[in-house]
């Protein structure tokens, strides 16, 4: 199969919530498709108004699958978490061609919130 989509992204508004409220957790996910032959190494870092940015994020998307890369649960390098209630933005790096959509789940109201947009390819 053909390999779609490009190799760089950019997801310019990235937020986690600091609560939940209901049983649904506020997450949000970097959705990667790979339609190729060959699995995508993804790399992340991500970039904040007030510090350094932060790298070593990585997530693993089979080849001609998709993984919803759980912002909330994934740990960089140095074991560190995605900082919550702080307004970034992710740069992302593929191995390979793929496509990639940002979704945020907002639950910190009893009326829950689902946002979703397809990334910036550079």
């Amino acid at each position: 199969m053909k390999s779609l989509g490009t190799t760089t992204w950019l997801i310019p508004d990235a937020y986690w919530p600091e609560f939940s409220s209901g049983k649904f957790p506020s997450h949000e996910s970097v959705c990667i498709l790979n339609t190729g032959d060959t699995d995508a190494v993804v790399s992340m870092t991500l970039y904040f108004e007030d510090r350094d940015p932060m790298t070593g994020f990585k997530a693993v998307c089979p080849a001609r699958r998709t993984n919803h890369a759980r912002m909330d649960k994934i740990k960089n390098k140095d074991g560190q978490s995605v900082p919550k209630a702080i307004p970034y933005a992710i740069l992302v790096e593929s191995s390979v061609p793929v496509v990639i959509q940002y979704s945020r789940m907002d639950t910190t109201q009893a009326e829950m919130t689902l946002m979703t947009a397809i990334a910036f390819h550079a």
